[in-house]
Parts: C-alpha cells; structure tokens; sequence
C-alpha cells in the first residue's frame, strides 16, 4: 500500500491561491508532502497561463526539478485530455518527451485511451490506469489489451463529492474492478472534494493505496481550509495509523 500525493491536479490559483503551478512550487511541494509521508507523487505539469500541459519542455522541466527535491521518489504526470483533446496528439507528446516520469495515469474513459497507453509502454513510463466511477472506464479496461498489465488501477470517485454517496459509489466501483480479475493489479481508491475523506477511510479500511492532495481537497477532515499539501497528507497518515495500517 502506498500513499501518493497529488499536489495540484488540474485546479488553478482562484480555487487555491497557493496551488502549486510552477515547477519551483510544484518541487516544494513535492518536498513537503515527502516530508509528511507521502511516498509518491502525482504532479500536473503547467503552461505560462497555468493550465495543464503535456508539452515536453514542461514535463521535463517539472519532472526534473521534483526529482531533485526528492531525490529516488517516483513522480508520475497526467495524460488528461482536458490538457490535449485530441488522442493521437496525446500520444504523439507522450513519444516527444525528453525526460521521462515514472509513471503516468490514463484515463480510460476517455477516447484513445489505448493509443496513449501504448505510447507510454513504449517509452517504458508505468501507466496508472484512471476507472471513473459513473461512466464506461470499466468495460473499456476489460477489454483493453492493457488490461492486467498496468502498474495500478486508479478507482476514481470524482463526481459524487457528498459524503455518503462517494462511500457507496465507491464500493460499487470497487466491485466492479474486482470482477476485472486482473492478476492482482494494485489498486488505489480516492475520491474527490467532499468525497475525498470518506473515500480514503474506506480505502484504508480494504487496506488498499491511497491518494491525497490538492488536486482532490482543499480542507481537512474536520472541514477547516488545508494550509497545503504537507497538511493533507499529514491528516491522511494519522487515518492510516489509527486503523493500524500507517506510520
């Protein structure tokens, strides 16, 4: 089990004035969620107007300074296509990168998820396969050639942000990626804004991965306002270690 932070995501600095956008902020942030335990990492690479970008320069700019604030981490970047529409380019930035992440997620709810997939295997990058619960990512997976062969599976709870309805769309997703099989393919569960913590509790509770940060909330569990990612993940290894499955 592993806890990852994702320290920006696609949000920008009028939801968050501190989010970390540039690849400085973005390397310290790394650094401070490495610090309060998190051990890896899911960052989103910025262009100048601060929307996420699959460009090269950015993901080597970005890939490169968080491996030098954290030093034998693994760093992984999105493949969204709210970043890059359309699937060929994305697969085509994806073969133009000059340094490569560890790791990288794909969505697979999302058209072409095969052919960014398929870029990324050839670049020898792990994929994180992206299951949004409440569309067809799941059917899409099965029947993926990929399927059974990524590095994990990202059960995503991103819609449903009340708190009892994450938890129970949470467990249905969580049902439906166990009839995957899968060979035992590690699977991280998290969830989003209001959903974010009742998620993670019930990930922890199946002793699976989690994930916490910005990108997926900007308060704590008792609802005050997270001073940044290093609270978050702090908040996240003291639901993990009163369930017993943390430091």
């Amino acid at each position: 089990m592993i806890l990852q932070a994702c320290v920006n995501g696609p949000r920008n600095k009028r939801e968050f004035p501190s989010l970390p956008v540039s690849p400085a902020e973005i390397a310290e942030a790394a650094r401070e969620a490495v610090a309060a335990g998190a051990v890896d990492l899911h960052v989103h690479p910025k262009d100048a107007t601060g929307a996420d970008t699959l460009a090269p320069d950015a993901v080597a700019e970005v890939v490169e300074r968080v491996r030098d604030a954290v030093p034998g981490v693994p760093v992984g970047v999105t493949t969204g296509a709210w970043a890059v529409p359309d699937p060929r380019r994305r697969a085509e930035l994806v073969r133009s990168w000059t340094v490569l992440p560890d790791h990288a997620s794909v969505n697979w709810h999302e058209d072409g998820a095969d052919l960014v997939a398929a870029a990324l295997a050839e670049r020898g990058v792990g994929i994180e396969a992206g299951l949004f619960a409440g569309t067809d990512a799941v059917a899409r997976f099965a029947a993926s050639p990929f399927a059974g062969k990524v590095l994990r599976i990202l059960g995503e709870v991103m819609a449903d942000t009340d708190a009892a309805a994450a938890e129970d769309t949470a467990r249905a997703l969580l049902a439906d990626i166990g009839a995957l099989g899968g060979g035992g393919t590690p699977v991280l569960l998290h969830g989003q804004d209001g959903g974010a913590w009742p998620v993670l509790r019930l990930s922890v509770r199946e002793g699976l991965s989690v994930r916490v940060g910005l990108e997926d909330v900007l308060c704590l569990p008792g609802g005050a306002p997270a001073a940044g990612n290093g609270e978050l993940v702090r908040a996240a290894r003291e639901i993990r270690a009163a369930d017993g499955r943390g430091r």
